[in-house]
């Protein structure tokens, strides 16, 4: 059942990557100033509220990633602590953009996390 439960999680983060691919491919293609996984991101974006893909199809896969999201961040904290003539020069600047981003991309994500469970408990009271 386990080895189950893994296979599931692996196929899902192919999925999730598949649309990284092709947001990039589209970016290349295009010629669009945006980062591939920007596209990516959007496309599966309008694929789920679009009701094309289903939540379950990609959860266990999210959650997974989602879960292990901080050791993304270890090699910008180890870049910028290798560079500390950046710090000085820019130093007060970067750190302000970085709180103030970082700030707003939590309040974004509250606000959105509580519609979609509204969303989805108006659903299952629905069901009912």
């Amino acid at each position: 059942m386990d080895l189950i439960r893994i296979i599931r999680t692996i196929f899902q983060i192919v999925i999730l990557y598949v649309f990284y691919l092709v947001g990039t491919w589209i970016v290349t293609v295009t010629g669009l100033p945006l980062p591939g996984s920007i596209i990516g991101l959007l496309l599966l974006s309008i694929g789920l509220f679009t009701k094309i893909i289903n939540v379950k199809l990609i959860e266990a896969g999210a959650s997974f990633l989602i879960g292990v999201l901080t050791i993304f961040f270890i090699p910008a904290t180890v870049g910028i602590v290798k560079y500390p003539e950046l710090l000085s020069s820019n130093g007060a600047k970067l750190i302000l953009a970085v709180l103030c981003s970082s700030v707003l991309t939590i309040y974004i994500t509250g606000v959105f996390t509580k519609y979609v469970e509204k969303k989805s408990l108006v659903k299952k009271e629905e069901e009912l």
